[in-house]
């Protein structure tokens, strides 16, 4: 699919369709939309007056033109009111498009939308970014070629300039939110321990990043008796995944991004039932992939920080072999753990990483996990949990996620709930009370960053939606790709 911006007259549009946005209530036909009303013959008009179309938020209406008309047919969106027009009301149009798109079987499509904040190239770059999000579709898995035909072939976006950059930046962000949906979809028999480092090494060889896979015996060498105590019942052996980026001068500053890796989360001896969503328990490395789509995009972009990506990876599986409820396992810090729930699991993971991401001497950390089912329910499946040690570090991320239009809710760091995490014969449980669980969970990890600024994403309702919302496709959403690479490309 190319994508152009232009300058090109809403008079000189050829090709399929023209989508073009209006505010509510400011539905006046002047300029070209006049002209153009005039050269269809009235037939803009005649679309606005038969639709009663208003410009509300949301509402889409098409007809077809003249067969001596440059274009077939003629959208007009509602952008609802312009004192309340943001980039979410933007990417929600684009979406609407999407699902029109989808029935009309468009092929060459012209988009005209206002400018939001004077700013062409962050218009663009949304426009670009809402397109090709809400345009993909995994079909990987489906033996129907006829379901793999995506039929759009050019989008023209008028009145913003070339803005090659902004396209080109945008196409790039996408294709790590891309590649982490892909990851988290495919399921455990295609993406394990095995594979998934394939992945962290292909990416790699291809962008030239370092990388460093620690095998089980080795990770034994380093102490790292938590993810170890998890991945000891797989048949597959775990990866510890250690991915770096290194720009060309002297990064501003060095950052780590820690990502929950777990392929698949049987819950252990605690074992999951099916009202615990087992059968999707493939999206548990929402973390890790997240993490590698930062590192695709990054690779692309070149930022002058120094990332380290940094991914545990293992199943969490039933077998002779698997830890037991009231196990204790050791971190690579000498901190004791009593395992009072296997399905806790990927918190013990996250501690060895969090421990090895420490010793990088690195100035931020940061960790990506679909950690509690608590966060879920506090926050329910459009903003994900955000926990920090460091002001500066949460001011950055909100900031960050006003342009990616990802949502997050600062969770209080209640240091007296640690109290329930105590355990009379180790240093701590893994879990603790019902109450507060995604606190308590954020309170566990730490435990493990001793010095280093850290912040803390539980993505447990965000990484994954049950049912296409306009935006996402069913499935994995990227979450919070967008909002991390924002963060690190400034």
């Amino acid at each position: 699919m190319k994508i152009h911006g232009s300058n090109t007259s809403l008079l000189d549009c050829a090709g399929d369709a023209i989508a073009i946005g209006l505010f509510e209530n400011e539905i006046n036909l002047v300029g070209e939309l006049d002209q153009l009303n005039r050269r269809t013959e009235g037939t803009l008009q005649e679309l606005i007056d038969e639709t009663r179309f208003e410009g509300k938020l949301g509402c889409i209406v098409a007809t077809r033109v003249g067969s001596s008309a440059p274009i077939r047919k003629i959208l007009l969106i509602g952008l609802g009111k312009s004192e309340e027009f943001t980039l979410n009301s933007l990417r929600s149009n684009i979406a609407s498009i999407t699902r029109f798109w989808k029935k009309e079987h468009i092929k060459t499509l012209c988009l005209q939308f206002p400018i939001f904040d004077n700013n062409s190239s962050l218009t663009t770059e949304i426009i670009v970014e809402g397109l090709l999000l809400s345009l993909h579709q995994d079909n990987r898995f489906k033996s129907n070629s006829e379901d793999k035909i995506l039929e759009l072939q050019t989008i023209n976006i008028l009145g913003v300039g070339e803005q090659v950059e902004a396209i080109n930046r945008a196409q790039i962000v996408c294709s790590g939110v891309i590649m982490a949906r892909e990851l988290v979809n495919a399921p455990a028999n295609y993406i394990n321990p095995i594979t998934f480092a394939k992945v962290a090494e292909e990416l790699a060889n291809e962008y030239n990043l370092e990388i460093e896979i620690l095998e089980r015996d080795e990770c034994v060498k380093l102490g790292m008796g938590a993810f170890l105590g998890v991945a000891q019942a797989s048949d597959l052996p775990p990866k510890f995944i250690h991915l770096t980026y290194k720009p060309e001068s002297i990064p501003e500053r060095k950052i780590a991004i820690v990502g929950k890796s777990l392929t698949f989360d049987s819950g252990g001896l605690n074992l999951k039932g099916s009202s615990s969503g087992i059968e999707v328990m493939k999206m548990d490395m929402g973390g890790g992939a997240a993490t590698l789509g930062v590192a695709k995009a990054i690779a692309q972009l070149k930022p002058n920080v120094e990332v380290h990506f940094i991914c545990a990876v293992t199943e969490n599986m039933i077998s002779g072999c698997a830890i037991h409820p009231g196990d204790i396992l050791t971190a690579s810090n000498g901190k004791t753990i009593e395992v009072n729930n296997t399905d806790a699991e990927g918190r013990l993971t996250l501690a060895d990483a969090l421990i090895f991401a420490e010793k990088l001497k690195v100035d931020v950390i940061l960790d990506i996990a679909t950690l509690t089912g608590a966060c879920v329910v506090a926050l329910g499946d459009n903003i994900s949990g955000l926990w920090s040690t460091d002001n500066n570090l949460i001011n950055e991320i909100k900031t960050a996620s006003e342009k990616s239009g990802e949502q997050f809710w600062q969770m209080p760091m209640e240091d007296k709930y640690f109290e329930s995490l105590k355990s009379p014969i180790a240093d701590m449980k893994n879990t603790g009370p019902r109450a507060a669980g995604a606190i308590t969970a954020a309170l566990f990890l730490k435990q493990f960053v001793e010095k280093t600024p850290w912040l803390h994403l539980d993505i447990a309702g965000t990484a994954w939606i049950d049912k296409e919302n306009g935006v996402n496709n069913f499935g994995a959403t990227g979450v919070p790709v967008r909002t991390l690479v924002n963060w690190l490309v400034k």
